[in-house]
C-alpha cells in the first residue's frame, strides 16, 4: 500500500475514476479545496461520482451546487438514491415485486425525492404500509447520534413486518467533524431484530456494474477513490477495481495522521488499496 502525497502520482495509470462525495470532496457542508482542484485537473478524463446518498442523483448535483462544487465537476453521478429509485421503478428483482404500493418512509423529508413519480402511497404510520424506505435519521425530529432515538420506529415498523429498503449502507459519516448515524446502522439493526432487509449502494456490486455501464471504461483502468474501508475500499475490490484510500475521513480518528494504522486497519478488514491518500489532492 503505497502512500502517495497527491494523486497526481498515479493519475495517469487510468482512463478513468470512480471519487466518492462524502469525506472526499465535501465533509458534509463544505468542499475541500484541494479536492475541488484535483477534480478539475481530472477534467480531461470521465469521473463518475458515486455516492452511498439516498436520494436522487439530481438532488445531489443540486446540493453540490449549493456547496460550490461548480457544476462542470458534477457531470456523472450516481447515487444509492438513484439505485433505489430505479429499482422501485423497474421491480424486476422478485423481492421489489412484491413490496406492494404503500410506503412508511424512515427518514428526512429532504429525501423524499428517492419516491417521485413512482405512483407510490406515502402512508403515515408503518401499520399502513407494506413496506418501509429507510434513508437514514430524521435530525429534524430526533439527535442523529442516537440510535436508541429511532428505536420506537423500527420496532414499528418490525410489528408490521414490513421488509425494509437501505437506500444508504454507511453506517455513520462525518458532518462538518461529527460523528452521525446513516441508514445503514438503522438497517444493521432492523436486520439483527429479524427485519428483512435489501441494501442498494457500496459496496454492493450491483451499483458498480451501473457505474462501469456509465463509464464505458475497462475495470482495470479505473481507479476508486473513497474514505470507508468497508464501503468503497471493499466495493472496488468487489468490482475487481484498484482504490485509492483517503485516510482522513471516516477513520480519521482511529489512524491519528500514523500511516501504519491505517495499514494494520486496512489488513484485519481483508483488503489491500493500492495506495493511500491523506486527502484528495493532487
Amino acid at each position: 500500500m503505497q502512500l502517495l502525497a497527491g494523486l497526481g502520482e498515479i493519475a495517469d495509470r487510468y482512463d478513468a475514476f470512480i471519487v466518492d462525495l462524502w469525506g472526499v470532496v465535501h465533509d458534509g457542508i463544505r468542499p475541500y479545496p484541494a479536492a475541488i482542484d484535483c477534480l478539475d485537473r481530472l477534467l480531461d478524463r470521465p469521473v463518475l461520482l458515486l455516492s452511498n446518498a439516498p436520494r436522487r442523483a439530481s438532488s445531489a448535483r443540486s446540493m453540490l451546487r449549493r456547496m460550490g462544487v461548480p457544476d462542470r465537476l458534477t457531470g456523472l453521478i450516481l447515487t444509492s438514491g438513484e439505485a433505489t429509485w430505479l429499482a422501485l421503478r423497474d421491480r424486476t428483482d422478485p423481492w421489489f415485486a412484491r413490496l406492494g404500493r404503500q410506503v412508511y418512509h424512515l427518514g428526512p423529508q429532504r429525501d423524499r425525492s428517492v419516491l417521485d413519480g413512482l405512483g407510490l402511497e406515502i402512508v403515515a404510520s408503518p401499520a399502513e404500509a407494506t413496506f418501509v424506505l429507510n434513508t437514514g435519521p430524521d435530525d429534524d425530529l430526533n439527535d442523529p447520534r442516537d440510535l436508541d432515538a429511532f428505536l420506537p420506529e423500527l420496532e414499528a415498523c418490525l410489528t408490521a413486518g414490513l421488509p425494509m429498503i437501505c437506500a444508504n449502507p454507511d453506517l455513520v459519516v462525518m458532518r462538518g467533524g461529527v460523528r452521525i448515524l446513516c441508514a445503514g446502522a438503522l438497517a444493521a439493526h432492523y436486520r439483527q431484530a429479524g427485519g428483512d432487509v435489501v441494501c442498494l449502494g457500496k459496496p454492493h456490486r450491483a451499483i458498480y456494474d451501473m457505474a462501469l455501464s456509465m463509464l464505458g471504461v475497462s475495470p482495470g483502468r479505473i481507479l476508486a477513490i473513497g474514505d470507508s474501508l468497508h464501503t468503497d475500499i471493499a466495493g472496488a475490490a468487489c468490482a475487481g477495481l484498484d482504490a485509492a484510500w483517503v485516510l482522513d475521513g471516516i477513520h480519521g480518528e482511529a489512524i491519528a495522521g500514523q500511516p501504519e494504522r491505517a495499514a494494520d486497519l486496512a489488513v484485519a478488514a481483508g483488503l489491500q488499496p493500492a495506495a493511500m491518500l491523506w486527502r484528495l489532492a493532487w
